[in-house]
């Protein structure tokens, strides 16, 4: 199923939806050009089809196509910019 991310700055999370469902999400705190990823989350129903992996990636496009800084916080987000050095540069 086709997925769509969006920023929901009023919750600051981050979203990814399938349909109407969703499918995961990463909090996150914005101060000045700095986005502190805090946390990811994929309901256990959802787990193990990549959502997690098009979420992050798509926080951390976000943040460059805005100029932020990235402070990764969250476990799985620290993971994935060290298994994907073309984000390395994000990090503050």
């Amino acid at each position: 199923m086709d997925t769509v991310f969006a920023d929901a700055p009023d919750r600051s999370r981050y979203e990814l939806r399938a349909g109407d469902e969703l499918v995961g999400l990463i909090d996150y705190r914005l101060a000045d050009d700095v986005i502190t990823l805090v946390h990811t989350e994929v309901p256990e129903a959802f787990g193990g089809q990549g959502y997690a992996a098009r979420l992050t990636r798509g926080a951390l496009d976000d943040a460059r196509s805005r100029g932020l800084r990235v402070v990764p916080t969250c476990p799985y987000v620290a993971a994935y910019v060290d298994k994907h050095p073309d984000y390395a540069d994000l990090v503050r």
